[in-house]
């Protein structure tokens, strides 16, 4: 099959709850399915009101518009990939700016007194904490029925509750050239669940085949569909039962594509194991307990940035 044929699996979460059983549980069947074969799939979901979605499409646009020596203040020191991202010869087109503890409105409002300096941005604040809050109910909903449908219902309060959340907006400039080029270069995100939302048309994100031969376009069926991606940590966390894939950007034409991803990522001092229940004969130890924010320094390293396994040379078992 060639991969213009190929597609991401598409699933309906909208109203999803417990209270339908048999709905729960046909999606958490293909929920399983596809983050075990693809490691990705698109989310409909009907909880972001038209308005919120354009407020902070707006927001966005504003923000992008600010000088680069303003959002060069978004910046967390002692955390990789936290902050402003851009400026970067292999990625040109690539700018990003990031909120660690976005569901926190002090972390809110202290990212837009940095970007509207002396007034603040009290629509943007408010606007902006309340959409990170309904991604962060489609990224539990999913981890939820990831971690029910390995039998491992005692373990979904700790996990869920282990976690905090990195929101990053991203733009990725026109490139107004006849050909497409590379707004993002391949790579597997290090966290444990990650919700994509495109604000616009421009299409673009593309992902690898679990056997390395094709890239699939995940290209947007809706304004309200998101695209939920598995990191590392959570392939770590289900022994290898699920898969992190690689993915791209890739952009064309002459407008710009805005996206917006909520990550989940583990708190400060919480170690990514893999549950003793997941752990047999058959599926044997694949990573020793971890530090994620120590294996996110060893990425930044010259060994961690040629390695194509990072987390195995890290700490494979």
């Amino acid at each position: 099959m060639s991969s213009e044929r190929m597609k991401i699996p598409l699933i309906d979460l909208s109203n999803l709850g417990k209270d339908d059983s048999s709905r729960w549980e046909s999606t958490k069947i293909e929920i399983r399915e596809a983050l075990q074969e693809y490691g990705c799939f698109e989310a409909t979901c009907n909880n972001i009101p038209p308005e919120l979605k354009k407020s902070v499409d707006d927001g966005m646009r504003q923000l992008f518009d600010r000088p680069l020596a303003i959002k060069l203040r978004n910046k967390y020191p002692h955390k990789p990939y936290a902050g402003y991202m851009g400026q970067h010869d292999h990625v040109p087109l690539y700018e990003s700016l990031g909120i660690d503890g976005a569901l926190s409105s002090r972390a809110v409002d202290t990212f837009a007194n940095l970007m509207w300096p002396g007034q603040g941005n009290p629509t943007f604040s408010k606007d902006f904490r309340l959409y990170c809050e309904k991604l962060s109910e489609l990224d539990k909903i999913v981890r939820r029925v990831v971690v029910e449908s390995l039998g491992l219902e005692d373990y979904i309060d700790e996990h869920i509750n282990s976690t905090d959340y990195v929101c990053r907006m991203q733009k990725y400039e026109a490139p107004r050239t006849p050909r497409s080029m590379l707004g993002l270069v391949p790579h597997t995100d290090k966290n444990i669940l990650t919700v994509l939302h495109q604000l616009n048309h421009v299409n673009g994100l593309q992902f690898l085949t679990k056997d390395g031969k094709n890239w699939i376009p995940a290209d947007q069926t809706s304004p309200y569909s998101f695209v939920v991606v598995l990191g590392i940590s959570f392939h770590a966390w289900t022994n290898g039962r699920l898969h992190a894939p690689y993915h791209k950007v890739v952009v064309s034409g002459d407008e710009a594509r805005y996206s917006i991803g909520l990550f989940s990522v583990p708190k400060e001092g919480c170690v990514v194991k893999a549950p003793a229940e997941l752990v047999d004969e058959d599926h044997p130890l694949l990573y020793k307990p971890f530090d994620y924010f120590k294996f996110l320094d060893f990425t930044s390293t010259d060994a961690g940035r040629v390695s194509s396994d990072p987390l195995k040379d890290y700490c494979g078992a």
